[in-house]
């Protein structure tokens, strides 16, 4: 496995956060890979227009899954919401492990995600339970592919514009529907330079943060060229090396999709706890 190393610098780390002392359990489950190894056309053009697809596809619904393994322990944050992909805006319900005592860790998440911003309420880390905490996403070392606990499933589709050595494994079955299964790595780099105006700002940020720009992949697409699941495995240094897995689901295709973005006043504007 290729590994992507970056130091994280902000104070958005959900997904550092959440390793002080947690254990977890493994991300959503794919199906096995199809015996059907023939390509249905060229598998590098089919995985790069798989963010174009979803723009004309309009919204779906979306889980999320970030596995983080640092030495012994192993965490698993999950996120559930919708997107609106014409609109480049979403919302996730961002779910933290309990602790190591049992107890529960976090109260949940909520993420608003928007062209070059991410707002979460119940950050904690001294941050009021009634205010919002807005990240510039394009000041992030890491683009927010790892920072806010779930890999906007925007990003993680316009990612893929710079896949290259793909490969088809084969068609296979997931969730009743049949989708097509591709395996290669995307170049950081390439897919910001090919990216929608509204991400790469974060996916250029990602490339000057991250010491590799390869990130291996794990893509399924439906017979309609739509992203219906993507993992991508990103590995950075943080005290440690951390190695993360990060899975999109999407699902329920057309299901509206509606962010309300918090008014100034409730922008909490103290300094927040790493």
């Amino acid at each position: 496995m290729v590994v992507h190393q970056h130091r994280r610098r902000g104070a958005a780390a959900v997904a550092v956060a959440a390793m002080v002392a947690i254990g977890g359990c493994g991300g959503p489950e794919g199906a096995p890979a199809g015996a059907d190894a023939r390509p249905p056309g060229d598998p590098t053009a089919a995985v790069r227009g798989a963010a174009d697809a979803l723009t004309r596809s309009g919204s779906a619904q979306a889980r999320t899954a970030m596995e983080m393994a640092t030495g012994g322990t192993r965490i698993t944050i999950r996120g559930e919401g919708g997107v609106d992909f014409k609109k480049r805006m979403g919302q996730l319900l961002v779910m933290l492990p309990a602790d190591v005592t049992g107890k529960p860790g976090h109260r949940p998440i909520t993420e608003l995600l928007t062209p070059g911003a991410l707002y979460m309420k119940n950050r904690g880390a001294g941050v009021p339970a009634d205010k919002w905490v807005r990240v510039d996403t394009t000041t992030l070392a890491d683009g927010n592919l790892v920072t806010g606990g779930a890999t906007d499933p925007i990003t993680a589709a316009e990612l893929l514009r710079g896949a290259q050595g793909v490969t088809y494994v084969g068609e296979t079955d997931l969730s009743g529907t049949k989708v097509r299964h591709y395996q290669g790595t995307t170049d950081i780099g390439r897919a910001a330079r090919s990216a929608s105006p509204d991400v790469r700002g974060a996916l250029e940020a990602a490339a000057k943060g991250f010491s590799n720009d390869a990130v291996p992949f794990d893509a399924y697409l439906d017979h309609e060229g739509r992203l219906r699941k993507v993992r991508h495995r990103f590995s950075y240094v943080n005290n440690g090396v951390i190695d993360v897995s990060s899975t999109t689901l999407l699902y329920g295709f057309g299901a509206p999709v509606t962010v309300v973005l918090p008014a100034s006043g409730d922008i909490f504007a103290g300094k927040i706890a790493e």
